[in-house]
C-alpha cells in the first residue's frame, strides 16, 4: 500500500522532471537561439541571420511555447506538492506563474510576424531596409515583453523558497535560495528598465543566484523528492 510519503515523492520527482525539461528547452530558445540569431545593434546581421538559420529560429519559438506549457503543469505539480504546507501561498505560486505563461506567448507572436516580414509573407511592399526595419521593431516588442514576463519569472520563486522553507520536507537552504534567486530576477529586470546601461553588469550576478536556486531544486526533487520529516507538515 503506498503511503503519503511515496505518493509525495512521486509527486516531487515527477515536479524535477517537469522542471528539468522546462530548463532545457527554455535555455535553448531563450539563450542558445537568440546568441546564435541576434546581433547587437546590427538590423542587417539578425535579419540575414534569421532567414539563413530559419528552422534553428523557428525551433526557438516552439522551444519556448513547450517550456511555457510544460510551465503550467510544473506549478501545478508543486501546488500538489506544497498544499498541505500553505495553501494561500501556493495558490499565489500558481497565479504568479499562470499570469507569466500568456505573456510569453504574445513575444513570441512578435518574433514569428517579424520573420513573415523579412520573406515577404506581410507588408511585401517594404524595400529590403524597411522590412529589416520593421523586422526589428517587432523583435524589440519580443524582448520587451519577455523583460515583463520575467518579472513574474522572479516573483513565483519568492513564495516557492517560502514553502519549500517552511515544508520541512525540503532543505531550508534550498528555501533561501530560491527566495534570493527570486529577489535577484526582480533586481535584474528591474536594472534593465530604469539602468540599460548597466544590465549586462548586473546580470552576471543576479543570474548566478537564479541558477543556482534553480538547479539544486531541481536536483533536490529529482534525486531525493521529498524527506521523512514531510509527515510533519500541516495545512495553513
Amino acid at each position: 500500500m503506498e503511503t503519503r510519503l511515496d505518493s509525495q515523492r512521486e509527486i516531487a520527482k515527477r515536479a524535477g522532471l517537469l522542471y528539468l525539461i522546462l530548463a532545457i528547452t527554455g535555455a535553448y530558445g531563450l539563450m542558445y537561439v537568440s546568441s546564435q540569431i541576434y546581433v547587437s545593434g546590427d538590423a542587417a546581421a539578425t535579419a540575414k541571420n534569421m532567414l539563413a538559420n530559419e528552422f534553428l529560429f523557428r525551433s526557438g519559438i516552439v522551444s519556448n511555447l513547450v517550456s511555457q506549457s510544460l510551465f503550467i503543469f510544473l506549478v501545478l505539480t508543486l501546488y500538489q506538492l506544497f498544499k498541505e504546507v500553505n495553501r494561500q501561498q501556493a495558490k499565489i505560486m500558481v497565479a504568479l506563474v499562470i499570469v507569466s505563461v500568456p505573456i510569453v506567448f504574445v513575444s513570441e507572436v512578435f518574433e514569428i510576424i517579424s520573420l513573415m516580414i523579412l520573406k515577404a509573407e506581410v507588408m511585401s511592399t517594404l524595400q529590403p531596409e524597411q522590412q529589416q526595419e520593421w523586422a526589428m521593431l517587432f523583435l524589440n516588442m519580443n524582448s520587451i515583453t519577455t523583460l515583463v514576463a520575467e518579472i513574474f519569472w522572479g516573483l513565483w520563486l519568492i513564495p516557492f523558497g517560502q514553502l519549500a522553507y517552511k515544508s520541512g520536507f525540503i532543505p531550508r537552504v534550498i528555501g533561501i535560495l530560491l527566495m534570493l534567486g527570486g529577489i535577484a530576477y526582480v533586481i535584474q529586470v528591474g536594472t534593465a528598465l530604469l539602468f540599460p546601461d548597466d544590465k549586462s553588469i548586473v546580470s552576471k550576478f543576479t543570474g548566478l543566484f537564479s541558477t543556482v536556486a534553480e538547479l539544486s531544486t531541481i536536483l533536490w526533487l529529482l534525486i531525493k523528492g521529498v524527506s521523512e520529516a514531510s509527515d510533519t507538515s500541516k495545512v495553513s
